[in-house]
């Protein structure tokens, strides 16, 4: 039996799938509870989620949001951070995620690549939505 990856989801990610049903970060959003990867959230994440969210761009209810919010959090393992590592990365707002991805031994889900390259120096991996899907392909 193998080992389903442990990912964290940045915010980039579930913003694109709520933007658009057709690309593939809303194909890996709708696997969210199928049991094809564990899904990591902290409060600090979750509390992103739902500023970044609810901020009027998206064509989508607060409740709708909320609701989606909390089927994410229903179906992830939560921690809570006790050290911090900052600053670390190109943008000192994304150190949070490289806080939880340590803690939960995850690699990182994020359309922006760039700004998480000195998470390797924590042995974190960093992939796109689309590497995600290829990587879930080649396992089963």
């Amino acid at each position: 039996m193998k080992l389903q990856p442990r990912i964290v989801l940045d915010t980039n990610v579930l913003y694109s799938a709520f933007h658009s049903r057709l690309g593939v970060s809303f194909q890996v959003l709708s696997m969210v509870g199928q049991s094809k990867f564990s899904l990591q959230v902290s409060a600090p994440l979750v509390a992103e989620y739902e500023a970044v969210l609810k901020r009027g761009q998206l064509k989508l209810t607060p409740q709708q949001i909320d609701d989606v919010i909390d089927f994410v959090c229903a179906n992830s393992e939560h921690h809570k951070i006790f050290y911090l590592w900052r600053p670390t990365l190109k943008d000192p707002d994304d150190d949070f995620l490289l806080e939880l991805a340590v803690k939960a031994q995850a690699s990182i889900v994020t359309w922006n690549m760039a700004d998480f390259k000195k998470a390797d120096k924590f042995g974190i991996s960093i992939m796109t939505p689309r590497d995600l899907l290829k990587q879930l392909e080649k396992s089963t």
